[in-house]
């Protein structure tokens, strides 16, 4: 039988969605499952964009620009001018989601072998990611104790080699919920100049800041213009994950000349997908104001339930809507496919994505893992009662 290759057998699979099997198998068994392993919002989708996608008028559903529509972009442009983010619709090439947008960047910009250093843990498809480009990513642990603050500067620097070609943030942080101070953006900014690297920036989450926080852009990071590659996505933002739309922006011309290339490779980005983001960039502001004020709710529920379990900790996220939590088990990926396969309460399970794929080293995330407060606030209760009964007879419990 003919093999495939070596990248097909290393890509790992994702620890959000490996479980789905088991999933589906229990609700087939009639258990309703709270999904807490993934960043799916129950939050409506704005209806504008929806009616919009609805009305469209058109008669052929054609070839977009490989770089995006053109109003599209321009109208995309002042979303971000309205955030202080000084661009224009050429900085701009619309993806097939975030996840393109990710593979543009590592694509465009390291050479195979060459390393990216990312704070662990991190958003577990950044491996696939890596891969796919021959990339190699290089960790600077954060912890829990902390609320995954942002490791020391010096920690960085340590681990910049002749192959280092970019650092790289998510802010706020998947899966931790951390988000990055302005002092601390400055930091790794001077970092990035002093050894010519490049300061990729994950910024899909830019409206969930909680506790009056404010995002900070590494797009404003003065002098780093060449530097600066953001990754963005209408997914979280406007609940639409289904949309399948993102961007990559940078001022860097070299670079977006590179990703263009790549981008009319693959044709264009979804025709429907842009009709929708389009018309959702004029959701009134209120929409995410209520948004923000539920999901700071879930935020408190989920976080002061999780830590009222015995044995259990997670630290208050800042942002986006995550959290990652430390359990007395002996298995992370055990105990979630044992939370589906063989325990129920009432009917009830709960699921949740173990945290080893989140850490360049599967054990570092051995007793942890990532939680989501997408569901409503009924759900989260029931959830988090799911996973405390489990916790009780797990057999892998270690203390």
């Amino acid at each position: 039988m003919p093999q495939i290759s070596k990248k097909g057998k290393s890509l790992p699979a994702s620890a959000i969605r490996k479980l789905v099997p088991y999933a589906d198998a229990a609700k087939e068994r009639g258990i309703k499952v709270h999904h807490l392993n993934i960043g799916q919002p129950d939050i409506l989708t704005p209806k504008g964009a929806i009616e919009a996608m609805k009305n469209a008028n058109m008669s052929i559903v054609e070839y977009t620009n490989s770089a995006g529509n053109l109003s599209y972009r321009k109208k995309l442009a002042g979303y971000y001018q309205k955030h202080h983010i000084d661009i224009t619709e050429h900085d701009i090439i619309v993806t097939n989601g975030g996840s393109e947008a990710l593979q543009f960047a590592f694509s465009a910009c390291l050479n195979p072998g060459e390393e990216v250093i990312i704070p662990e843990p991190y958003y577990t498809n950044y491996n696939s990611f890596a891969i796919q480009s021959d990339a190699v990513i290089k960790t600077i642990p954060s912890y829990i104790e902390d609320g995954f603050a942002l490791p020391p500067i010096e920690e960085f620097e340590k681990a910049i080699t002749p192959k280092t070609r970019a650092i790289m943030v998510c802010n706020p942080n998947n899966p931790t919920g951390y988000l990055y101070s302005q002092e601390e953006l400055n930091v790794l900014g001077q970092l990035a100049k002093k050894y010519d690297l490049y300061l990729f920036a994950d910024e899909v989450y830019r409206e969930f800041c909680y506790d009056g926080a404010e995002h900070n852009s590494v797009m404003n990071l003065k002098g780093l213009e060449q530097n600066v590659v953001l990754v963005d996505s209408v997914s979280k933002r406007y609940s639409a994950c289904g949309a399948r739309v993102g961007c990559i922006i940078s001022k860097n011309k070299e670079l977006m000349d590179a990703a263009m290339r790549m981008a009319q490779a693959r044709l264009c980005p979804p025709f429907f997908g842009q009709i929708f983001s389009e018309a959702a960039i004029d959701t009134p502001d209120s929409y995410f104001t209520d948004v923000l004020a539920e999901y700071d709710k879930r935020r408190h529920v989920l976080v002061e339930a999780i830590n009222a379990i015995p044995g259990c900790f997670c630290p208050m996220p800042k942002g986006a809507f995550y959290t990652m939590i430390q359990m007395p088990i002996d298995d992370s990926d055990k105990f979630c496919q044992w939370l589906l396969e063989d325990f129920n309460l009432n009917g009830e399970t709960v699921m949740l994505a173990p945290a080893t794929g989140f850490y360049s080293e599967p054990e570092k995330g051995r007793t942890q893992a990532r939680i989501t407060y997408c569901l409503k606030i009924e759900d989260i209760k029931a959830a988090a009662k799911c996973l405390e009964a489990a916790l009780k007879v797990y057999p892998g419990r270690t203390k």
